[in-house]
């Protein structure tokens, strides 16, 4: 993991150079610090650069990085803890520096082999076809082709060169073609690689290459070959863009039927080959041909398979998980065994044994896609199989710890949450990850991995020592040394009665804990960065006070905090310290349990005052909960809810009230939102629909989610030339009787979700004149809202248009959220 490791290093030395405080510590070594810095950039560059010629080095880089960074953090909690015990400083930078100086003596060597790789790299390119080999297409068998038949279009993954080769071979597409070219492409492809391959398939001789001298000849001569004939290109296995950009222009368009084909594992180059979006995407085969499959493949020269064995086999092919190469690969393992019920039992046992221990065939080919992946995506890639099998994975969750782990750095003007999410949208297109939940705004809500490819991730990490994964977690049965340890993801409940051995943790995962006490030693963990834990705030009575010390924990990023209540029917109350607003790192401040947060300037509630929100100028995202005790107590001017107006970073707004009398609530003088905002949730805020101009008028506005309660009313009539820009309207609990709107209220709405509305008795009909609506989702409301929504579907199509019309009669789970959430950045 040497890029994931000289990130990290970049950052702790970026610190520390940025920081007065502990440059100060720094300051005869300063030099020496600056040096280092600029050696791991250097490195950085050398493997973005030169990613292929950096593997050999990628060991070597990865250690010294990590010894350098542990040797530091050490130092700095060695140095903190002995400014509280009183002991020398000098005598711990002494250590620091003799200790580094192997580390840095290392990268200093590896630097000059890097600087000898660079200088020698342009000569080697030329001479050198990288790791692309040519190959001739491979001929078709006469067995079945991994299931096709009618169903060759439900297979994914590595049955996208099957299917492509299923094509290839037709006999219609054979006669119909006057030529057939295919074109096995690598990640370090040679262009001259390629146009000698297609020379080679057109029908020169290795004998006649020779006189191709130059790109242009060989160029020329395929560009007049393909002229006027009716030809087919395979391009199989196309990494990215640029290759498509080099060689398109070698195919000349005669608008006679030619036709090019191009395999990819990424969605991003399938839809720059074909911007119409016309590409398929092979999907995974279901239960019913996965069995065929294997059948077919374990007995091929029999007749049927033992009817013993058949319930079996239906097991090991369903925990294939329709990937058909799996399934090939474990059919190899079981047409070689004895086929007895004992031996077909233990291999549905451990199926992943199977193949991992006796074909390395399937892991070496799944291994392709981690090879070819970016220094910078293989960390983010193999961190998911630290998480448990068929684990929904938060997207909002993995990008922290993403960022938390050192693995991405800031990019220009965006963030590191930012790339994070540009780095799992990348996973997602290659395949590496599943999308199984979505945001209204297209965005990545929730992924899974697929078993193998998981498997895949704690295979690689073994091999490279960045993962381990246990079933019975203690400190005991780590074989590894807790000092050097970064992360801890419990996903059990495991009780962890001491903290101290685990000096350079950055990460604590733990909602899966319960807590009930703090261990002092967590507050000693000074490099911590992420904290996430639940607990059991009941054993200290119907009031408690989170404790003071966190705010020891300087380098704390994201803060989750949630109250377990399994064995109750009622929730404590729980206050935050006023030490949090002192952690000037936290940028994730989420609090899953009914307390409050309080104002930094007075011994108050939260409140919005200008003094608070000139502390968090850059405040992103804010989730506000007042509960009917507040109101009941206090008028909403008192919480100055005007003042969010002068958030100029605001983007995301929750905005939750449980006034204990709706009637003496009045908000719509109260409340002020900032032009940035993009993303709106109310409940419980009683506004008239008359003043929803105050919502409208947003700008920048594009999801509104309008909860129970948010607005009251019998008539909703809407204004001209108010969102300009929404694109997804959800109305929950929250319906006038009647809603007045034309088509050009909405200009670009898409998706329109109507969610338990009994009162509303239709959608206006003019909402199917909207020409960007593509969804209309009709959730537990009265069926005359349903029927409505047919129609509009019914009067889109008759335009040549089409909308999507989902009807729920189901209640499903409650749309208000509960509790308190607040996010710092």
């Amino acid at each position: 993991m040497a890029y994931a490791a000289l990130v990290s290093l970049a950052q702790l030395l970026d610190q520390i150079l940025d920081h007065d405080e502990q440059s100060n510590y720094f300051l005869h070594e300063k030099q020496q610090i600056k040096s280092l810095h600029q050696n791991t950039l250097s490195l950085l560059n050398f493997l973005e650069d030169y990613p292929g010629e950096a593997a050999l080095l990628e060991g070597r880089i990865t250690t010294a990085a990590n010894q350098s960074e542990d040797t530091i953090e050490h130092h700095i909690s060695d140095q903190i803890l002995s400014l509280q015990i009183s002991e020398s400083s000098d005598l711990y930078w002494q250590k620091l520096y003799g200790s580094l100086r192997e580390s840095m003596e290392e990268i200093d060597s590896i630097l000059k082999e890097v600087k000898q790789v660079r200088s020698s790299s342009s000569a080697s390119k030329e001479h050198s076809s990288g790791s692309f080999s040519p190959r001739l297409a491979p001929k078709r068998k006469n067995d079945a082709v991994l299931g096709l038949e009618e169903d060759a279009m439900k297979l994914k993954g590595v049955g996208k060169t099957t299917l492509a080769r299923y094509v290839y071979d037709d006999p219609l597409i054979v006669h119909h073609f006057d030529v057939r070219v295919w074109v096995t492409i690598s990640l370090n492809y040679s262009i001259r690689r390629i146009l000698l391959d297609l020379v080679s398939f057109i029908g020169v001789s290795n004998k006649e290459l020779h006189k191709f001298d130059s790109d242009a000849l060989l160029f020329g001569y395929v560009y007049k070959y393909l002229k006027r004939r009716r030809y087919l290109i395979v391009m199989d296995d196309l990494w990215n863009t640029n290759v498509f950009d080099d060689v398109r222009m070698i195919f000349p368009d005669d608008s006679n039927g030619s036709r090019i084909v191009v395999t990819t594992r990424q969605l991003d180059v399938a839809s720059y080959a074909d911007p119409s979006g016309r590409f398929h995407r092979v999907e995974l085969m279901n239960m019913d041909q996965s069995w065929n499959l294997l059948r077919e493949k374990v007995f091929a020269n029999r007749e049927h398979c033992p009817p013993e064995l058949e319930q079996i086999g239906k097991l090991i092919v369903e925990n294939c998980r329709g990937l058909p190469l799996a399934i090939v690969v474990i059919a190899g393992v079981l047409r070689k065994a004895n086929q007895t019920q004992d031996t077909w039992r233990n291999i549905a046992r451990n199926v992943k044994g199977a193949f991992d221990g006796s074909d390395e065939q399937f892991m070496e080919i799944l291994s392709l896609s981690y090879t070819y992946l970016p220094h910078c995506l293989r960390p983010c890639f193999l961190y998911m199989g630290g998480f448990p099998e068929d684990h929904e994975i938060s997207a909002s969750k993995v990008i922290k710890l993403w960022a938390a782990e050192g693995f991405v750095k800031s990019n220009g003007s965006k963030n590191q949450e930012e790339v994070a999410e540009e780095y799992l949208e990348d996973l997602a297109k290659r395949s590496l990850v599943l999308v199984v939940n979505k945001r209204f705004n297209s965005r990545i809500k929730a992924v899974k991995i697929h078993d193998l490819l998981r498997d895949l991730c704690l295979r690689k990490s073994q091999e490279e020592n960045f993962l381990h994964v246990i079933n019975e977690f203690s400190v005991d049965s780590l074989k590894v040394d807790c000092s050097h340890i970064h992360t801890l993801l419990l996903f059990q409940h495991e009780a962890l009665h001491s903290w101290r051995s685990f000096s350079l943790l950055r990460v604590v995962d733990a909602l899966s804990v319960i807590f009930d006490f703090y261990p002092d030693d967590i507050f000693e963990l000074f490099h911590l960065r992420y904290l996430a834990f639940t607990f059991d705030y009941l054993q200290k009575g119907l009031h408690y006070e989170i404790p003071k010390s966190f705010s020891k924990l300087k380098n704390l990023r994201t803060l989750i905090i949630r109250q377990f209540n399994g064995y109750y029917g009622f929730r404590a109350t729980c206050c935050m310290p006023f030490e949090i607003w002192r952690m000037a790192q936290l940028r994730h401040l989420l609090i899953l349990l009914d307390g409050f947060l309080p104002d930094p300037c007075s011994e108050t509630c939260f409140t919005c005052s200008q003094r608070m929100l000139e502390m968090i100028p850059n405040l992103k995202k804010l989730g506000i909960t007042y509960s009917s005790d507040d109101l009941y107590e206090q008028e909403w001017s008192k919480y100055c809810l005007n003042n969010l107006v002068h958030l100029h970073k605001l983007e995301e707004l929750k905005f939750h009230a449980m006034p204990h009398d709706y009637d003496r609530s009045d908000l719509s003088r109260n409340l002020v939102f900032p032009l940035t905002m993009k993303k709106l949730t109310l409940s419980g805020c009683n506004l008239p629909w008359e003043s929803m101009t105050i919502v409208g008028s947003l700008p920048n506005l594009e999801v509104l989610k309008l909860k129970k309660g948010a607005f009251r009313g019998l008539e909703w009539e809407m204004t001209e030339g108010e969102f300009c820009r929404l694109k997804v309207l959800v109305m929950d609990r929250t319906d006038p009787r009647v809603w007045i709107t034309e088509s050009s209220h909405f200009p670009t709405l898409e998706v329109l979700v109507l969610r338990e509305c009994y009162t509303l008795s239709e959608i206006p009909y003019s909402v199917c004149e909207i020409q960007t609506l593509e969804q209309i989702k009709v959730d537990c409301c009265n069926s005359s809202i349903g029927e409505s929504a047919k129609q509009i579907q019914e009067e889109v199509q008759s335009f040549g248009n089409d909308v999507e019309v989902l009807t729920i009669t189901s209640q499903l789970e409650p749309a208000l959220d509960t509790g308190m959430d607040f996010f710092k950045r």
